[in-house]
């Protein structure tokens, strides 16, 4: 009877298991939607933009990111990863920071690599922001301006929300390579 037992719940794990992966890879799908929806979006706002995906060793597209807090804040997003111009996997972003604000937002982040190393540090989980690198807004014609700083480029176009914020803190990104 316990033999039938263990060999119920193993077949159970494996089942619960395959359904997991399955609902995993679904949602990569809709991840990977939403991005090149995203950048297609974006390349229509800013034309400009497109020298920094066409020049790129690589990039993350991050199509929500939620943002909220009161005195300490944290943000959490998932990301779509490209290796010159290729999808390679996922990513995550957590971000906590301390300060003055209140109130919540969605925004928009895509971090540039202008180098395979910066790229490769990424991907090898060897990267974080913190807070001297400043992103940039996407408005129309912006690109044209902004400038890589220590190989990176970070641009974020607000979704929605309020907040009020004037904080310090740092994003952690997470890598997740594609099984192929």
């Amino acid at each position: 009877m316990k033999m039938k037992t263990c060999i119920s719940m193993l077949l159970m794990i494996f089942l619960v298991s395959i359904g997991y992966a399955q609902i995993d890879q679904e949602k990569s799908l809709e991840l990977q939607t939403e991005a090149k929806e995203i950048k297609t979006e974006l390349l229509q706002t800013d034309p400009s933009m497109a020298s920094f995906f066409d020049k790129s060793a690589g990039y993350v597209i991050f199509p929500t990111v939620g943002k909220g807090g009161f005195i300490v804040g944290g943000a959490y997003g998932k990301g779509v990863v490209y290796d010159n111009g290729m999808y390679v996997g996922t990513a995550e972003l957590k971000q906590l920071d301390v300060g003055l604000q209140a109130g919540g937002k969605a925004y928009t982040e895509i971090v540039f690599f202008e180098t395979e190393k910066a790229l490769e540090n990424f991907k090898n989980d060897k990267f974080e922001l913190s807070a001297e690198v400043s992103a940039i807004a996407i408005k129309t014609g912006v690109a044209k301006k902004a400038q890589f700083e220590n190989g990176v480029a970070v641009f974020v176009h607000q979704k929605g929300g309020l907040m009020a914020e004037a904080t310090i803190g740092g994003q952690k990104f997470n890598f997740h390579p594609e099984n192929m």
